[in-house]
């Protein structure tokens, strides 16, 4: 069976560069087997990913968005641990969706992190979840996306 490193470097994935903290706070926080992670807003190679879900953006976009902060947040796990494998399981996620007023496919945006975290991690990648569609993000950021995973104690 393969481990999360090894579905991550055969699903050809990059890790991108850690972004650095837009306020007075940490990226990742440890209690224990718990690692808290702060939300992350979706950026790419071009900058971050804006716009309105249901005015200039889709929801596939939204989905690529999510997948994206997904990704920042599997960065931010491999600086703070060393290892993908060292995570346990994924426990929460919690997804934003900057959105018109009545868009009502922001689970189908946050999929979009979810389906990434279960390509790597398996099953163990399954997690409770909250996407809810706001009226702004940071940065005119597209999504953002916060978690919490329980890791392997050594």
């Amino acid at each position: 069976m393969p481990t999360p490193d090894e579905n991550f470097a055969a699903l050809g994935l990059a890790l991108p560069p850690l972004p650095s903290p837009g306020g007075n706070y940490v990226a990742a926080k440890r209690l224990g087997a718990i690692v808290y992670l702060s939300g992350v807003i979706s950026s790419g190679p071009d900058g971050v990913i804006t716009g309105t879900a249901g005015v200039d953006r889709s929801t596939e976009a939204g989905y690529g968005a999510a997948e994206a902060c997904a990704l920042i947040q599997l960065a931010i796990l491999k600086q703070e641990l060393g290892s993908l494998d060292r995570v346990a399981e994924v426990l929460t996620v919690n997804g934003y969706v900057q959105a018109a007023p009545g868009f009502a496919e922001a689970p189908a945006v946050i999929n979009g992190a979810s389906d990434l975290l279960v390509r790597v991690f398996g099953e163990a990648g399954r997690h409770v979840r909250a996407a809810i569609g706001v009226s702004a993000l940071p940065r005119r950021a597209l999504v953002e996306i916060q978690m919490t995973v329980r890791v392997h104690e050594s």
